[in-house]
């Protein structure tokens, strides 16, 4: 019998949120202003930010069970600017703090520069009521 592989690991949904936040960025690059699309792409990014922090201290708990200190520490560490970054983002949002948003933004950037982002494949629906959600949390 083969090996199982698990196609819905925490590792293969840390890549699709990575890739939603590079889309999300190369829109909101694009935005010659504010409106209520870049309010929702902007919150979409909070939202993916703790999505990837959450996978990644899922994987980081399994790699502790089996005794992997040093690899879980290692994923940690590697990925422990995500919950910073989402936190101070939702901040700056939820106090409607704009102007400092793309600021946070373009520090971000460079860690997905990695992404390739040739065609949109996110669909619109994806990021619609982000805003309203992220302010609803508050």
């Amino acid at each position: 019998m083969g090996r199982l592989i698990s196609t819905d690991s925490t590792g293969t949904q840390r890549q699709r949120w990575r890739r939603t936040i590079a889309e999300a960025l190369k829109r909101l690059m694009a935005k010659p202003s504010l409106d209520a699309e870049a309010k929702d792409l902007a919150a979409l990014i909070v939202i993916a930010l703790r999505e990837i922090g959450a996978g990644v201290e899922q994987s980081a708990s399994a790699w502790d069970k089996r005794h992997y200190y040093i690899k879980a520490d290692r994923l940690r560490a590697d990925w422990e600017w995500t919950d910073k970054a989402a936190e101070r983002l939702a901040r700056l949002i939820g106090v409607d703090d704009w102007v400092r948003v793309p600021v946070v933004l373009a520090e971000l950037a460079p860690r997905f520069a990695d992404v390739d982002v040739v065609k949109l494949t996110r669909s619109p629906r994806l990021w619609e009521g982000a805003y309203a959600k992220l302010k609803q949390e508050g």
